[in-house]
Order: structure tokens, then C-alpha cells, then sequence
């Protein structure tokens, strides 16, 4: 199976939507999450990492473009990119050693970096459908 869609009405049912994905990621340990502007994909984010162990606070790390969280002894990677300007910038944080260290890496605004990109990932597209549920589209690729 390479593409599942999970409606989450809620954030009570985030819990077991971040347990469905990393089901169908089945050792998959790129995720890149595509959604507007305030879709969702931070908050999904801390629960996937909550699921995997992590239990320091999870935040977007707007500013500092990766932030690195426990899990159970595991580094898990969390990448937001809104703000690079340039390429050069993700080069300078040193991705390939984060995308190829076979750790968990969370990636947010993936199309400012999309020619970086590992060859395989699963994707997550969240689709706002209204102010508390979302429709999350998930692909392998």
C-alpha cells in the first residue's frame, strides 16, 4: 500500500493518526509534511514524536531551521525551512548528514528544498477542512 488518507476531527484523534502513519511508513524515516500556513503541521509533528518516544516539548524550529529531540535514546530531526532564502543555507546546516544518518527527520516547507530531497520518503499532504479537522494524505514516494 503506498497511499492512505486519514481524516482527524479533532485533536483527540491525532493520537491514533500519528500511530496509523508511522504504521504505513513501515521503517520509513523521512517524513516531509506539506500544508498552508498554519495547516497543521507542527501540531502533527509533536505527536508523531510523542509516539516515538519523545517526551521533551516539541516546537517549530523557525529560527533555527533543525531542532533534535530524543526518543528513547534515538536523535529524531525536525526541520523547518520557511525561512531559507537560499539552498546554500541547508547545505551549510549540514542535511545530507541528517537525511542519511538513518534517524527520524521531520521536514516542514520541503519545496524550498525539494532538489534535496532523499529518494525515498513518505510524504504527508494535510488538507485543511475546516478549523478542527484536517484530511492527511500520505504517499511513499
Amino acid at each position: 500500500m503506498n497511499k492512505l488518507e486519514i481524516e482527524v476531527n479533532g485533536l483527540d484523534e491525532l493520537s491514533s493518526a500519528a500511530a496509523q502513519i508511522l504504521d504505513f511508513a513501515a521503517g520509513e524515516r523521512i517524513f516531509i509534511l506539506r500544508a498552508e500556513m498554519g495547516g497543521g503541521k507542527t501540531t502533527l509533528i509533536k505527536e508523531l514524536a510523542r509516539e516515538l518516544g519523545v517526551t521533551e516539548v516539541v516546537s517549530s524550529p523557525t529560527f533555527s531551521i533543525v531542532n533534535e529531540y530524543d526518543a528513547q535514546g534515538e536523535p529524531v530531526y525536525h526541520f523547518d525551512f520557511y525561512r531559507i532564502k537560499d539552498i546554500r543555507e541547508a547545505y551549510d546546516i549540514g542535511y545530507e548528514e541528517y537525511f542519511y544518518s538513518g534517524h527520524v527527520c521531520f521536514v516542514e516547507w520541503p519545496e524550498k528544498i525539494e532538489s534535496l530531497l532523499p529518494e525515498h520518503y513518505v510524504e504527508i499532504s494535510i488538507v485543511v477542512l475546516s478549523d478542527t479537522a484536517r484530511l492527511l494524505r500520505l504517499s511513499k514516494i
